[in-house]
């Protein structure tokens, strides 16, 4: 029997009860004795004070009636105008009763002084509806960033006009699919390596609010024992889609012929494109709900093949399925390779998996100490340094999706805090539960979470959304000496946006390698430049691959500045952020 049977026939004996999604029931670990170091970081929310004070509406605020609004949406990080500040969009849904009239997806640019200004209506992309994920990309490769967002009935594709407008052209691109799907995850990949950004869509259940029962109108869905909403269980799963870009403004549906949508029976969610196995072309990993996460390897011929059961990311250490939600992906191992951490259901563990080589990924939650959190459901993940110490953290924001539980069982509360793992840099993290700021201990029921530099001032901060409140925005105060390093890609025989750039950065004896992805997080996108905490470094030799093969090399590149490069010049700006 192969690995693949085996898994299989584990999966199939160890489906959840229809209507509940999927959840070890594990108790965490025992705490350990805190390390007692310093975390230099500290996140503060200020949203408010940036002027992102509309509340993402999302579903209903004390009851759900369908799944439709429990899932939420992503936001993104994104320099729309090319001034070098990252702007914000952040997506919304809509409320079975009547959404507010200005319930909208918001684009906010940034005022360059710690505040925004909403500019949707002007940028022309006020729209009402049920939004889920976004991707960001150039896909014509005029220089301006364009946005693809996907909802439930159809998704949607906006040209960058390049004066801060966008177009509706999901028509003319040849983006509009026949009847109504529930698209979640998307992201912009250049699969063939051909300069072009083609585009790769996982969906979630068939949703049809005449078929599927509402909450109260079904025995089998329950959660410890009061009514909710139904699914994923027992509802038929979607398969993805890949579009490939023909480069002339247009987009052909090839998901058949790619064989991508010839894996089916799981609820894809949140989705990135990377080349996890360094061979130098992107592999496609899906997070889904409640049935085996997907892997799809491109096969160098225009065809993937799914194998995430042979690679060990379709299902946990046990061979169990799990509620996956979002996807951080980084080298918090320092070993030259990019690892996954992806988020779950109430009561079980994140999961955190290395990279092996050929024996494919491996899942070292337990042993990394992650164990310690089972308590909340959790959404956007990311990998990322919050300190600049020159080991990447964990960080992941959580809610509840059934918000009528709490009512009868305040231990099952619906806003819940953020959670952050601080690494340790011997292969185990630990839970900060207050050190990391009041950012981290507040409670909301989030969804997405993107993370960047809004402020430009050498330190990565957060962007979450909220569920019927205005999102939060955390700022990341780091105190100390240690250093950092930005890299921004400009690509010009590869794609424009460096969607699939790789840099491997060494300094004072360690690697990282990161890459440039189309989304991460939950359903959300991040900032384009790559940001590397260096601790006391000064310097670091830095070497990039670009999607087109190209290969660069980069000797004592100094610490504390922004990094511009350029895939046939080579570094064509480098500028102090901080002092």
């Amino acid at each position: 029997m192969t690995r693949r049977d085996l898994l299989g026939t584990l999966v199939a004996t160890s489906l959840p009860a229809s209507g509940q999604m999927a959840s070890r029931g594990v108790t965490a670990k025992a705490r350990g004795k805190a390390s007692g170091m310093p975390f230099n970081s500290s996140l503060s929310d200020v949203a408010s004070a940036a002027g992102l004070t509309a509340p993402v509406i999302y579903g209903g605020v004390n009851s759900n009636t369908y799944i439709l609004e429990a899932i939420g949406c992503g936001a993104a990080f994104l320099d729309y105008d090319n001034d070098g500040w990252l702007d914000i969009l952040l997506l919304t849904g809509s409320r079975w009763d009547g959404a507010p009239a200005d319930a909208t997806n918001r684009l906010y640019r940034n005022n360059r002084n710690g505040t925004f200004t909403d500019v949707t209506e002007k940028a022309g992309l006020t729209r009402l509806g049920w939004f889920c994920g976004v991707t960001v990309g150039d896909y014509n490769n005029d220089g301006f960033e364009d946005i693809f967002i996907t909802g439930w009935p159809q998704n949607i594709l906006y040209r960058n006009n390049g004066d801060g407008t966008f177009t509706d052209v999901t028509r003319q691109a040849g983006l509009l699919h026949e009847g109504d799907r529930w698209g979640t995850g998307c992201t912009f990949v250049d699969f063939d390596r051909d300069g072009n950004l083609d585009l790769f869509i996982s969906n979630y259940v068939k949703f049809d609010p005449k078929v599927i029962p509402p909450t109260g109108k079904s025995n089998i869905c329950n959660f410890k024992g009061v009514p909710v909403n139904c699914g994923p269980r027992g509802l038929h799963p979607e398969t993805s889609m890949l579009y490939r870009n023909n480069g002339n403004g247009t987009f052909t549906d090839i998901s058949l012929p790619s064989g991508i949508a010839k894996a089916t029976g799981s609820y894809g969610l949140t989705t990135v494109a990377a080349d996890f196995d360094g061979d130098g072309w992107p592999e496609i990993y899906v997070a889904c709900d409640s049935t085996p996460s997907l892997f799809f390897k491109y096969n160098q011929d225009g065809t993937f093949t799914e194998n995430g059961l042979e690679m060990g990311v379709a299902l946990n250490e046990d061979g169990q399925e799990q509620a996956g939600m979002g996807l951080g992906i980084g080298d918090f191992n320092l070993n030259g390779t990019l690892g996954i951490l992806k988020t779950h259901f109430i009561e079980d563990t994140a999961a955190l998996y290395a990279y092996r080589g050929k024996r494919g990924f491996e899942d070292i939650t337990m042993r990394s100490g992650l164990g310690v959190e089972t308590r909340y459901v959790s959404w956007g993940a990311a990998i990322l340094d919050l300190d600049n110490d020159g080991y990447p953290d964990l960080f992941w924001v959580t809610g509840s999706v059934y918000p009528e539980v709490e009512k009868k069982f305040p231990e099952y509360p619906h806003r819940t805090p953020r959670v952050l793992f601080r690494n340790l840099g011997n292969g185990r993290f630990e839970e900060l539960l207050e050190e990391g700021g009041p950012g981290v201990s507040a409670a909301h029921c989030s969804r997405g979470c993107a993370f960047g530099d809004f402020d430009n001032d050498g330190d990565l901060d957060l962007l979450i959304v909220n569920l019927n409140e205005p999102p939060s925005l955390l700022r990341n105060d780091v105190k100390g000496e240690n250093r950092w390093l930005k890299l921004k890609f400009k690509g010009t025989k590869s794609n424009r946006s460096a969607i699939g750039a790789r840099a491997l950065v060494r300094y004072g004896g360690r690697q990282q390698v990161q890459e440039v992805a189309g989304q991460a997080g939950f359903l959300s996108v991040n900032d384009r430049r790559l940001h590397f905490g260096l601790g006391a470094e000064r310097t670091a030799d830095v070497e990039v691959r670009w999607p087109s093969g190209i290969l660069q090399s980069f000797k004592g590149v100094a610490s504390n500045r922004l990094v511009t490069i350029d895939e046939t010049r080579g570094i064509v700006d480098s500028q102090p952020l901080k002092p």
